[in-house]
């Protein structure tokens, strides 16, 4: 997708909606192993109810730069720590149609990616600092659930799990709760 670009529900709509909503749904098969298109993916998933043209557009955008990285994907090594990095970040107010904010993150065991996701917020936030502490927790959820599968494995890592946020409020928040009241 082109960077500064945000989809919006304008424009003349798409001549065959079923064509899109088959499109959408192989690329979304597609990100079980392409963490790379997830958010562009994303994107066009949210108008398969009245696609557009410039959203069958972004489609044809995404198809070809999958066409020209097809060796791209997940390389999966073996790693004797089982240490967990997660990266978190949102976009404030991304969506233009309802000020929602999309968070996303990428989860680290070891070198490995293991879990990745982009997806929009449930609600609107009024600050970037919120909308990027709503990202934070939901990157903590993801961790929490990947320590408990390790645990059941009866596998630990030997390091606590580090967690990775761009905004200095929401950081400041996420280490001092009281600070939110």
């Amino acid at each position: 997708m082109i960077v500064s670009q945000h989809l919006t529900a304008d424009g003349s709509p798409f001549h065959s909606p079923t064509t899109y909503r088959s499109l959408v749904g192989a690329l979304q098969y597609l990100t079980i192993t392409r963490p790379d298109i997830t958010h562009a993916v994303n994107s066009v998933s949210q108008f398969m109810h009245d696609p557009r043209e410039h959203h069958f557009q972004a489609i044809k955008r995404i198809l070809r730069y999958v066409k020209g990285t097809l060796h791209f994907g997940l390389k999966i090594t073996p790693s004797t720590s089982f240490n967990i990095s997660a990266f978190s970040d949102a976009d404030w107010a991304g969506c233009p149609d309802t000020s929602r904010s999309t968070s996303g993150y990428a989860i680290f065991l070891g070198d490995s990616l293991v879990s990745w996701t982009s997806k929009k917020q449930s609600t609107v936030s009024r600050s970037s600092a919120e909308s990027e502490y709503r990202a934070l927790a939901l990157t903590a959820a993801e961790v929490k659930w990947l320590l408990n599968i390790l645990h059941d494995l009866h596998l630990q890592p030997s390091d606590r799990p580090t967690l990775l946020c761009d905004n200095a409020s929401a950081i400041f928040m996420a280490r001092n709760p009281v600070a939110q009241k």
